[in-house]
């Protein structure tokens, strides 16, 4: 693909975190950006905030004329928008260039050094973590994050064109885009069946992206993947020793095929994101960046938006907000918060999220939500699919094996959750909950004052 003749991108779905990246790299390289998502929310107000015209209504008619003109405008879109959204019917029934996001990011890759994050889970704090040691290192990359990095407050990370980090997303095996050529697998659950249909076509799928790697593959210790292993204290090529826990933040040893790296240290929760840094550094390190220099940049790591942000932190009170919406990811959240406040009552609210996954994993989420002590669970987030009868939280709610639990509605969450006796309370999910989070915050905060 070549973007030297194109002047304007139209983005439909521009609201996406992975759409959102695309825009601000377009829009910093001096592209005209625009684009429609269905809701206004924090990341379309920041892209507003740049000079990016967003709309919310799906007429043709909003969209400017420029970005009509088939001759220097392309269309991006997400496959999360339906087939009939009326500005992608306009612009395929009058043969506009019309790409996924996936083959846009794939184009802007091909001609870099690409490092690819892949996995069901890790990828973005894993990815944020390697792009944050490469710009604080002098590596001169540009990274494309499925997060809000706090560091940059931004999911994009620009540096030069020559190298790329990116996220590998095995859904609708958007991975296979890519042409990595230092990778790493972080987990290979199944998810995603409704694209895959069975966990082996999505392992087939993992398999095809790992034969496109073309110089080095990490992979996590266990997983059925050929490449370099990393792990905590299981004989793993790259591993962590030593794991311990001060005041919140963690500090290990890291053994590499041919050094050790003693008392690397990171503000981040749980064990799952001491793996997710061992295989940053790992990443890093055999790209040329020094074990010493990796180290100094993780003390500097701030984290990920939404990726077990503590909202309120205080000795009567903890508030964390985390994305978790796979019951491998509220298994290690609950761990992980376990871990911290092993003697104190906690509180999960969560919101499912597709009524498919809910159901492909139902009695897996019972048993991770069971962990908790206290659940307060949402109707389930819809996203791009249409309901399946018989599939609500009511249904997940039955499951679960825990005395105090129910179903609470959005508009009594923040009155209901203000009653509990939970001194730790954990939001989780991945669709609009993220957004009662600054108001639950506010009210919890006033609370205690």
């Amino acid at each position: 693909m070549n973007f030297n003749n194109i002047h304007n991108i139209y983005f439909i779905g521009i609201g996406g975190i992975g759409m959102s990246a695309l825009a601000r790299y377009f829009h910093k390289n001096d592209f005209n950006v625009a684009g429609y998502d269905k809701v206004i929310s924090p990341v379309t107000n920041g892209l507003v905030d740049l000079g990016i015209s967003v709309f919310t209504d799906e007429n043709v008619q909003v969209v400017p004329s420029h970005f009509l003109n088939k001759e220097d405008s392309i269309v991006v879109y997400t496959p999360a928008i339906p087939e009939d959204h009326k500005q992608l019917v306009y612009f395929r029934g009058h043969d506009f260039d019309i790409f996924k996001r996936a083959e846009i990011l794939g184009a802007i890759t091909k001609h870099t050094f690409c490092f690819a994050v892949a996995g069901t889970h890790g990828k973005t704090t894993t990815s944020t973590i390697l792009g944050h040691i490469l710009k604080e290192t002098g590596v001169n990359a540009t990274s494309f994050l499925g997060g809000i990095s706090e560091n940059y407050n931004s999911n994009l990370i620009l540096g030069g064109d020559d190298i790329s980090v990116v996220e590998a997303d095995e859904f609708d095996r958007s991975f296979l885009q890519l042409s990595p050529n230092i990778a790493c697998v972080t987990s290979m659950d199944a998810d995603h069946l409704d694209i895959y249909g069975a966990p082996d076509a999505l392992e087939q799928s993992f398999n095809d992206f790992a034969n496109k790697v073309s110089d080095v593959l990490f992979v996590k210790k266990g997983l059925p993947l050929e490449g370099i292993t990393y792990g905590i204290e299981e004989g793993a090529d790259y591993e962590a020793q030593n794991v311990a826990i001060k005041d919140g933040t963690y500090f290990f040893d890291v053994k590499t095929p041919s050094e050790i790296i003693k008392n690397i240290e990171v503000n981040l929760s749980g064990r799952h994101n001491v793996l997710n840094t061992v295989v940053a550094l790992a990443m890093a390190n055999k790209f040329g960046v020094s074990l010493t220099a990796i180290a100094e940049a993780l003390k500097t790591f701030k984290g990920i938006k939404r990726r077990f942000n503590f909202k309120i932190k205080t000795n009567d009170l903890v508030l964390i907000d985390d994305y978790a919406h796979h019951p491998t990811e509220i298994n290690a959240v609950a761990e992980a918060v376990r871990e911290l406040y092993p003697t104190q009552k906690i509180m999960a609210i969560f919101q499912p999220h597709l009524f498919s996954r809910t159901q492909d994993f139902i009695d897996d989420f019972a048993k991770s939500l069971a962990k908790f002590d206290e659940l307060m669970l949402l109707d389930i987030y819809p996203a791009r699919e249409m309901p399946i009868e018989g599939v609500t939280s009511g249904w997940l709610l039955s499951k679960i094996d825990l005395e105090d639990k129910r179903l609470i509605n959005k508009i009594d969450l923040t009155h209901e959750v203000s009653k509990s006796d939970a001194s730790v309370i954990v939001m989780l999910g991945a669709g609009d909950i993220g957004e009662m989070v600054e108001p639950l915050t506010k009210t919890l905060l006033e609370k205690t004052i």
